[in-house]
């Protein structure tokens, strides 16, 4: 690490008194490598990973001083599983019976449409039933658990079944 100035290591003592841990951890990290300990030893003697201690000085040979202040962990871009057309397509597809497509059953769970989506390459490849719900909620579709509804092909089932439930 290049050496300390003045304002920079007044910077990093007065870290050491910081009630941020991420603070105290980076301010330790740097004056030991301030004074010449190596990154393994610097690991060791705080318990923490020799990649934390690099991470720490490279942000501190590009940032300077402001390296201390914790940044975002948030990633910097979001990729959608399935981009705007396609979830246009997966709309379109569950209108149609999961029968259609070869499945055993008559109603779409979001673990059916996310296997139905990849066979027939709407996705890279397969998805989980969550990431098939938010795209939907981008569609502004509200996903609803399907109700099995059990009905009687007897013509007297409602007067059979009235007396029974009442």
């Amino acid at each position: 690490m290049r050496p300390l100035a003045d304002a920079a290591r007044a910077a990093l003592e007065a870290g050491l008194r910081s009630s941020d841990a991420f603070v105290l951890r980076r301010c330790q990290i740097l004056l030991a490598s301030a004074r010449g300990e190596r990154a393994p030893a610097i690991a060791r003697s705080l318990g923490c990973d020799v990649h934390t201690v690099h991470d720490a000085i490279t942000a501190f040979e590009t940032r300077g001083p402001a390296c201390l202040v914790r940044g975002s962990s948030r990633p910097h871009t979001i990729h959608a599983a399935l981009p705007a057309g396609r979830a246009e397509e997966l709309r379109a597809l569950l209108h149609q019976s999961p029968r259609a497509f070869g499945k055993p059953t008559s109603l779409w769970t979001l673990a059916l449409a996310a296997d139905v989506s990849a066979e027939r390459g709407l996705t890279a490849g397969r998805v989980t039933g969550e990431t098939i719900r938010a795209t939907l909620a981008r569609l502004g579709v509200k996903w609803r658990r399907a109700k099995d509804w059990i009905t009687s092909p007897d013509p007297e089932y409602a007067r059979k079944k009235a007396p029974a439930t009442a």
